[in-house]
């Protein structure tokens, strides 16, 4: 599947590509399947293997024991585990019919039907409703929200509890349920892939082109929060969905214990066919010497063995050698994995019945959804973590900062000139002249609040501009509730910063998909939003394009090293003094990043947007052109 080709409302047209329904099976095992797969799975264990192998020599009829001595308790053994297996199968079959009986409203014909989701299809528009899982991989068409925006917790695809923002385009953001029922766009995407932040397609209606990317997209797995409702149409159902391509099939794990087994039995069989070999060996010298007589003159040999005194005793050894394996073959304790199993499965029950894992709040039981990794739990070998907070609450808060090389944030000693150090009983600035301000903010420099008041507002200077980009240069959300401005954001450096510039006086008050609003030292200013350059992992920087007052700027943030590479010439001597502060930051344990703009003519920007819309409808190497675009404008700017 090079692309993906959907039409809405048009089951016919999408009917034609076979897409995969919205059924899902985890389970491994079907009537069939179970016996050989089961089987397979079984003689990978070396105690099994080994018993096998002896049950096809004690076949040959020249052995002293029966074929049943080790038939029948193999036999047990791979009941036992079969049984085993197969509960655990039917465990992931009753889970995956849960899921696939899950009900989702889905618009068809122009009206609302309920349907499970094994019968949602590529194509379908489905309508959601608050707290509700998405059904499938869906294409956002219109929200309850204003602007087009909805809210998701995508705890289930990666962890991650903060809310998500989604926002669909504005040309279909006003639609209502006829408008849905009759709209005809085309969508052309990128084909199934596992990539969870990553998503390339282009949207075909009245003639026109939109680009769509991973914001606009809702995964199947995620809930939809703090959103009445919304529309979405489906992209990827099933097995092509993200989180399912993500999955993977469902394998034979093996444990420690499993390893440490496996290497056990190699030892005693080692051992075995030693002490067998020694017994053959001399068994062999023995009919060489003394049998190969007494049996001519008593106990003629059989007709198989051969005539000869030495081809007859070493032939002899080797049935004897034969012999000793199966009568000795008990020293493999073929019981000691049916134990081990046992003790499995007792410890997943005992795990579901714990009261010590209850969690009231929820009405929830621990769940061993497997019986074979129960003695892994707690088996911490590494931890890696990055340095955000993974492993702590994760508060991020702004301490300090070097505008236009002028160092705010440290307490000095008035009589000494020295730097204190910030303790409970430091007096903080006082904000509470800005009624936005927050009692938890806290800063300890009277200098830069000084600063700002002191500046006229027709008069911008540096100290303006660095909170005016924290206020600007971002994704977060605001919301009013009883009077009080909320932030939602999608981390917290984001939150942080976004706070501080609002403690400052430069108060982010509202946007819209086109547009900004900050109430900066008490003026409401607008700005006309025209781009938002992502941040990510490759570019390690975020950048927001502006117009205001017919003035076109960008601003720009992130990690030192990449703003440095693009800072316009001449600013040598302001580099290298932010790069002292930026130095002693760092040796504090402080998390830094660079703030810098730049001015744009009208000219120059009308020819870098359509490079840029150029580069965004294109599905071949779309990221690729798109970062080129980004990285021609993110020239040349200037430190703040």
């Amino acid at each position: 599947e090079p692309e993906r080709i959907i039409k809405a409302n048009d089951p016919e047209f999408n009917f034609q590509f076979k897409y995969a329904k919205n059924f899902i099976k985890t389970s491994k095992y079907n009537v069939f399947t179970f016996i050989p797969l089961t089987l397979f799975e079984q003689f990978q264990r070396l105690a099994n293997f080994y018993f096998l192998c002896l049950l096809v020599i004690q076949l040959i009829p020249i052995t002293p024991l029966s074929p049943l001595t080790t038939a029948v308790p193999l036999l047990m053994v791979l009941s036992a585990s079969a049984i085993k297996d197969g509960y655990d199968d039917y465990q992931r079959k009753r889970s995956d019919n849960q899921v696939n009986n899950r009900k989702a409203w889905v618009l068809r014909d122009g009206v609302k039907k309920e349907e499970t989701w094994s019968k949602v299809v590529v194509g379908d528009i489905i309508y959601m409703e608050n707290d509700a899982f998405v059904a499938a991989d869906t294409l956002l068409l219109a929200t309850s929200e204003p602007n087009g925006l909805c809210y998701i917790e995508t705890s289930e695809l990666d962890g991650e509890t903060n809310l998500k923002c989604r926002q669909c385009l504005t040309e279909t953001a006003e639609f209502s349920e006829s408008d849905i029922g009759q709209f005809d766009g085309e969508i052309n995407c990128e084909p199934p892939n596992n990539l969870l932040n990553k998503f390339e397609g282009n949207l075909i209606w009245n003639g026109n082109t939109y680009a769509l990317d991973n914001d606009k997209i809702l995964l199947r797995g995620c809930i939809l929060r703090n959103t009445q409702w919304c529309y979405g149409i489906v992209i990827f159902a099933g097995r092509d969905t993200k989180l399912m391509m993500n999955s993977g099939k469902a394998t034979f794990k093996r444990t420690s214990i499993d390893r440490l087994l496996n290497w056990l039995i190699i030892g005693i069989v080692i051992f075995l066919f030693g002490m067998c070999f020694l017994c053959g060996v001399a068994s062999g010298i023995w009919e060489n010497f003394k049998g190969y007589d007494f049996a001519e003159a008593f106990l003629p040999w059989d007709e198989h063995i051969p005539e000869g005194k030495a081809d007859g005793a070493a032939f002899s050894a080797f049935l004897n050698f034969i012999g000793y394996i199966i009568v000795l073959q008990t020293v493999v304790p073929i019981s000691l994995y049916v134990s081990v199993e046992i003790i499995r499965l007792a410890q997943s029950f005992l795990i579901n019945w714990d009261e010590e894992m209850y969690y009231k709040k929820s009405d929830t039981y621990a769940k061993a959804r497997t019986t074979t990794l129960n003695e892994e739990l707690g088996q911490i070998e590494y931890i890696f973590s990055d340095k955000t907070g993974t492993l702590t609450q994760n508060i991020m808060t702004f301490n300090k900062c070097s505008i236009h090389a002028q160092c705010y944030g440290d307490v000095i000693d008035p009589d000494s000139g020295e730097i204190l150090e910030v303790t409970e009983h430091t007096p903080s600035v006082d904000f509470s002249q800005n009624a936005y301000a927050e009692e938890s903010f806290k800063f300890y420099d009277q200098n830069l609040l000084d600063k700002i008041n002191s500046i006229e507002i027709n008069d911008p200077q540096y100290e303006e501009n660095f909170f005016r980009l924290l206020a600007l240069c971002h994704t977060i959300m605001p919301e009013e509730k009883d009077d009080i401005l909320e932030y939602h954001a999608q981390s917290p450096d984001e939150e942080a910063l976004v706070g501080a510039a609002r403690n400052f006086g430069f108060v982010f008050k509202s946007r819209t998909p086109n547009s900004i609003n900050i109430i900066a030292k008490g003026n409401l200013e607008e700005y006309e939003l025209l781009h938002i350059l992502d941040f990510n992992n490759v570019r390690k920087r975020m950048s927001v394009i502006l117009r205001r007052n017919g003035k076109i700027c960008i601003y720009c943030k992130g990690a030192d090293s990449i703003i440095y590479e693009r800072l316009a010439d001449g600013q040598d001597v302001l580099k290298k003094e932010t790069q002292e502060h930026l130095n002693k930051y760092a040796c504090e344990g402080l998390r830094t990043l660079v703030l810098a703009y730049k001015n744009i003519s009208d000219e120059y920007y009308e020819e870098w947007k359509q490079k840029h819309y150029e580069a965004s409808i294109s599905l071949e190497n779309r990221e690729e052109n798109v970062e080129a675009v980004y990285e021609e404008i993110e020239k040349n700017m200037l430190l703040i």
